[in-house]
């Protein structure tokens, strides 16, 4: 009889906790809905908040604002950059609370902007010497002292302009990746100018060309823009050039 009564107990016992715990699973399972929807609520109003209404004039120089910054970032080899900093930055200097003085941040700025260019045009000089050393080793190539290389792709027979001279050139230029930078061709118009208003790379070789001729010429950086870009950027400090060279006639 005891053994019934404990055994009777025991059941009980149990039944209550199992009871228990299903309340208390209930319990937890509506908490969790619950969390849900208060998640499911904030990411909607974050995606409303992420919405782009270019009507909105605060929205539209925003929006211009950063394409503004973006693009100059771009245009000086900056390819990466953590947005939320950025954000957080405009939002801390419009409250007057930034954290780094305007002075030491243009200080920052200035710094990481010139060392992402010394390193573009590191491996811009590097791959401009190696295209004149693989340039320089096909037969067809003749490399001056000077380091000017040209290739002479039909022979002209008329006279060889001097440094006095004006001439009549048709040309395309490139860069070593192939790249067309200006070209009289393209435009339909041969180029016309005095054998000395040009890059050293081309006075060296308008000397050399005979009238009617067609040169491939492969210019070093010294013998062009040197450790300068130009045209925005169009050619890059340091760049090698390619042209396609085609002279016409030495003008009177």
């Amino acid at each position: 009889m005891k053994k019934s009564l404990i055994c009777i107990a025991v059941l009980f016992i149990g039944c209550s906790t199992f009871a228990q715990k299903k309340k208390d699973l209930i319990k937890e399972v509506a908490a969790l809905k619950a969390k849900t929807a208060e998640m499911q609520a904030t990411l909607k109003s974050i995606e409303q908040a992420k919405a782009l209404n270019l009507e909105d004039d605060v929205q539209r120089f925003s929006y211009a604002f950063g394409v503004t910054v973006g693009n100059n970032l771009k245009t000086v080899g900056v390819d990466a950059i953590s947005y939320n900093a950025v954000a957080r930055a405009l939002e801390d200097v419009m409250k007057g609370d930034e954290r780094i003085a305007v002075d030491d941040a243009q200080k920052q700025v200035q710094t990481t902007i010139q060392k992402i260019e010394e390193e573009k045009s590191k491996a811009l000089r590097a791959a401009g010497e190696q295209f004149l050393v693989n340039n320089g080793e096909r037969p067809e190539v003749t490399t001056t002292e000077s380091g000017l290389q040209y290739e002479i792709l039909a022979k002209g027979d008329g006279p060889i302009p001097t440094k006095e001279d004006k001439v009549k050139v048709h040309y395309s230029g490139m860069l070593i990746d192939g790249t067309v930078f200006d070209s009289s061709v393209d435009r339909g118009e041969p180029a016309v100018f005095g054998v000395t208003g040009v890059i050293k790379g081309w006075q060296e070789a308008l000397q050399l060309m005979a009238v009617g001729s067609k040169w491939k010429v492969a210019i070093p950086y010294d013998l062009a823009y040197g450790e300068r870009e130009v045209g925005g950027g169009l050619i890059p400090a340091f760049s090698v050039l390619v042209f396609d060279m085609e002279l016409l006639a030495i003008e009177k």
